[in-house]
């Protein structure tokens, strides 16, 4: 079985320096890139089966956002924010790219990842070529917001392993039918055992910050630049969309057919918020469109 290595880079923020983890998948030499980045409190083994697939056309690279995963957090926490992961990804590129490669990257964003590769597609001389945005527009329905947010602001403990995997199920019902098997492995990833032996979350409890301090002014403001960088974009560009999704409406998801980069819609049945592209019928999805077989 394919296997990836375990790599890390140093970022800075306006705080100071962290560490970003990644995981690489497929032969280092490869030219081709692609970046897989997860959403809000999820990690770069939600890829594992994506990065499988695609390690023979590409080199994979999955990146632990950080404060998340294996990868440090931020000394001020009101810098968990989308400029500051943008930032981060930069970087990331800059050790990624600097054996002489062409300069150029595809990306997959699953909801906060997508947001990431907005801000950076949307920039003039972007390395991004093709774009993925997996259940993320510029338009987001401000009462998943609130449920996203009061979700990770729990800094809930658990006494057994099953209990905290129980937790993880029922708040992840929207990433539709999955096997005991692959419900165990969405709860491997993401929890995590301290030193006392409760069962915790991988994340620094800090992202909830930027959520608290939202106000309907600053959500506006983010709203109507989000949909500046969308107009921005110039690569083609694939929207998926859960079918039942609660964060990105049908009425949004229309609207980005017609205006920026004109994006591609495909919709899954019996999914809301997010797909995990899990299965061989959703990567079927990202490999038709980066791919084109």
């Amino acid at each position: 079985m394919i296997e990836a290595s375990i790599k890390s880079v140093q970022c800075i923020s306006p705080a100071g320096l962290h560490t970003m983890s990644y995981k690489e998948w497929g032969a280092a030499d490869n030219p081709n890139v692609l970046v897989c980045a997860h959403g809000v409190t999820r990690v770069a083994d939600d890829f594992d089966n994506l990065a499988r697939a695609m390690a023979s056309d590409y080199r994979v690279i999955c990146p632990d956002v950080v404060g998340r995963g294996r990868s440090g957090w931020l000394a001020n926490p009101q810098f968990y924010r989308v400029p500051q992961y943008v930032s981060d990804m930069v970087t990331l590129l800059a050790r990624v790219l600097a054996n002489g490669e062409r300069q150029t990257v595809d990306w997959f964003g699953t909801s906060m990842g997508g947001l990431i590769g907005l801000g950076l597609a949307s920039l003039p001389d972007s390395p991004i070529s093709k774009l993925v945005l997996n259940d993320i527009g510029p338009t987001l329905a401000p009462e998943a917001l609130q449920r996203i947010g009061d979700y990770i602001g729990q800094d809930l403990r658990f006494e057994t392993f099953e209990q905290g995997a129980k937790f993880v199920r029922d708040v992840s019902a929207s990433f539709g039918p999955h096997t005991d098997a692959e419900w165990h492995k969405l709860a491997v990833d993401v929890l995590r055992q301290d030193k006392d032996g409760h069962w915790r979350r991988h994340y620094d409890m800090g992202l909830a910050m930027p959520f608290r301090s939202a106000t309907p002014e600053s959500a506006a403001s983010d709203e109507a630049m989000l949909w500046a960088a969308y107009d921005a974009v110039r690569c083609p560009t694939l929207l998926v969309r859960g079918s039942e999704s609660d964060l990105l409406s049908h009425e949004t998801a229309t609207r980005m057919l017609g205006r920026g980069p004109k994006a591609e819609l495909v919709e899954i049945a019996g999914v809301g918020h997010a797909p995990t592209f899990v299965h061989d019928d959703q990567i079927a999805i990202a490999r038709k469109f980066l791919l084109g077989k």
